[in-house]
C-alpha cells in the first residue's frame, strides 16, 4: 500500500525551507573558511578563497534573521513536534513506536538548540581573527564545536524523521500543495485578527502556563537578542 504523504502547513514549509537553505550554505562556507584559514584537524583540497569568511558571515546573518520567526512558530504552532512532558519516561519504551516518535521530538529540539549555539557563538566572533591568524580565541573554538554539533543534529533530524515517516514525510516539506484554509490570501485577515487580539490583551497569555518549552523558547529568543546587542556594545566601547 502506498504511504499517504502528510500535509505540512505552508508557513512551516517556508520558514523551515529558508532556515535550512541558509543554514546549509552557512555550514558549507564555514568548512571552506576553516579549510582556508585553519585546517589543523584535517582539510580537503578546496581552492583558497580569502573572501569566503565574509560569504559565510552573510549566510549566517540570513539564518539569524529568519531563525526567530521559526522559533516562535516551532514553540507555538509546532510545539507537538518538540519535547513534551513525560518524554523522558517514554524513552524507556525502546523499540516501540512511541519511542521513535519521542526520539524524533528530541532530535527536533536538539536541532533548535544546536542552531542557537551556532548562531550565538558565530556572532561573538570577530571577522578579523582568522585573516590575522588568531586561531586561539575561545569563541572560535566554540563555533567550531557548534559546527560539529549542528552536523550531528541535522543528520539525526533527517534519519529519525525518515524512520518515523519515511520518504513521504521527508518529501512533504517540499510539496507544493496548499489547502484553501492555508492559502496566503488569508494571511492578511489572520494577521489583522491576531493584532486585534493583541490590542485586547491576548499577549498576557502568550507564555502561560509556564512550562519547560516556554522557558526554552524565552531562553533562545533572549540569546538571539544578546547576540545582536553584545557586538554593538563592544564596538561602541572600543570606539
Amino acid at each position: 500500500m502506498k504511504a499517504t504523504q502528510p500535509y505540512q502547513p505552508l508557513l512551516l514549509r517556508i520558514l523551515h525551507g529558508l532556515t535550512a537553505l541558509c543554514l546549509i550554505a552557512a555550514m558549507l562556507t564555514a568548512f571552506w573558511t576553516y579549510d582556508t584559514y585553519d585546517g589543523r584537524w584535517g582539510r580537503i583540497p578546496l581552492p583558497t578563497f580569502k573572501d569566503i569568511e565574509g560569504i559565510h558571515g552573510t549566510f549566517g546573518l540570513w539564518t539569524l534573521l529568519i531563525f526567530p520567526a521559526f522559533v516562535v512558530y516551532a514553540f507555538h504552532r509546532g510545539q507537538r513536534r518538540l519535547v513534551q512532558p513525560g518524554s523522558v519516561a517514554q524513552l524507556a519504551r525502546i523499540g516501540q513506536p512511541v519511542w521513535w516518535y519521542t526520539l524524533n521530538r528530541f532530535t527536533n529540539t536538539l536541532a533548535l538548540l544546536a542552531l542557537t549555539f551556532a548562531l550565538f557563538s558565530g556572532k561573538m566572533m570577530d571577522e578579523t581573527w582568522l585573516p590575522k591568524g588568531e586561531l586561539y580565541h575561545g569563541w572560535y573554538y566554540a563555533h567550531l564545536i557548534s559546527w560539529v554539533l549542528m552536523l550531528v543534529a541535522i543528520a539525526l533530524h533527517i534519519l529519525i524523521n525518515a524512520k518515523v515517516g519515511g520518504t513521504p514525510l521527508l518529501l512533504s516539506m517540499l510539496a507544493r500543495k496548499v489547502r484553501d484554509r492555508d492559502s496566503p490570501r488569508l494571511w492578511p485577515e489572520h494577521l489583522a485578527q491576531w493584532w486585534s487580539n493583541v490590542r485586547k490583551g491576548a499577549w498576557k497569555t502568550w507564555f502561560q502556563p509556564v512550562s519547560s518549552l516556554i522557558i526554552m523558547e524565552i531562553a533562545i529568543l533572549i540569546s538571539i537578542f544578546i547576540a545582536w546587542v553584545l557586538p554593538i556594545l563592544k564596538k561602541a566601547v572600543e570606539f
